[in-house]
């Protein structure tokens, strides 16, 4: 079995531009109070970032994950992952620039259905 401990601690050595920005806006619990941690291992699986209290990843994708091989590949792994109660939200990484705070909104309404986000600049 492949050690995964050295390749996760050299991805979050070198993260893109799009998974720095999106880590300084929900480390330290700053999105509800939520606990994230980045390229965490689950399993034969290494995930960009997880909340393991809510059961909640979230993947970044760039350009490469148009080919249809590594779709194949991420619906597998994704299909795997919900298997063990994982909810996964995939965004661009362009939307990470483009759209901050929708992709913000979007992970708040996913674990708080029922809520209305907090005012910008409040939480979210």
């Amino acid at each position: 079995m492949l050690k995964l401990t050295p390749i996760a601690r050299k991805l979050r050595n070198n993260a893109t531009e799009a998974e720095k920005y999106l880590w300084s806006k929900i480390n330290r619990k700053q999105l509800c109070g939520m606990k994230f941690r980045r390229q965490y291992i689950i399993e034969n699986y290494i995930v960009d970032f997880v909340c393991l209290e809510k059961k909640l990843i979230i993947e970044l994708d760039g350009g490469q994950h148009n080919l249809e091989s590594t779709r194949l590949k991420d619906k597998e792994r994704d299909d795997f992952l919900k298997s063990k109660g994982f909810i996964i939200l995939r965004f661009w990484n362009n939307e990470i620039f483009e759209n901050m705070d929708g992709v913000l909104e979007t992970i708040f309404n996913t674990v708080n259905p029922h809520l209305n986000p907090p005012p910008q600049g409040e939480g979210v």
